[in-house]
């Protein structure tokens, strides 16, 4: 069973160390920093920019894809396209791996200035609200 506890006042930090206290052999903990609510929402107005605004080749053709498309497609840029490919359970191609969801606040904030130099390039227009 996987539990999270924020760290935020006294009696939670209390019930963290009483949970590892009482935690089994072999349980894991991690500790860190996870990107806020304000940063997850800011990412998504850029990203629907490119939607609107950025034709991109998929499987031959000029499309449009959606914001959560160009998620994948960012964040695989981001990460430097060092990324894992699988073969599909059909016979497509799979990427394995890439997720923004544990992003450190400091990985997050890095993440949000690469989408808003990535629309600079690309001659995306996004609202100054975000920055």
């Amino acid at each position: 069973m996987e539990r999270r506890i924020y760290l935020v006042h006294d009696p939670a930090r209390a019930h963290a160390k009483a949970a590892i206290d009482g935690a089994p052999a072999g349980a894991v903990v991690t500790i860190g920093t996870n990107r806020t609510t304000e940063q997850n929402a800011a990412q998504w107005p850029i990203l629907q920019a490119f939607a609107d605004q950025l034709p991109w080749v998929v499987n031959g053709q000029a499309v449009y894809m959606s914001a959560d498309e160009w998620k994948d497609v960012l964040t695989a840029a981001f990460n430097r396209e060092q990324l894992r490919v699988a073969q599909g359970w059909d016979g497509g191609l799979v990427m394995l791996g890439l997720r923004t969801r544990r992003f450190s606040k400091q990985r997050f904030s890095e993440w949000i200035d690469f989408l808003h130099a990535a629309a600079a390039e690309r001659g995306i227009a996004i609202g100054d609200t975000f920055r």
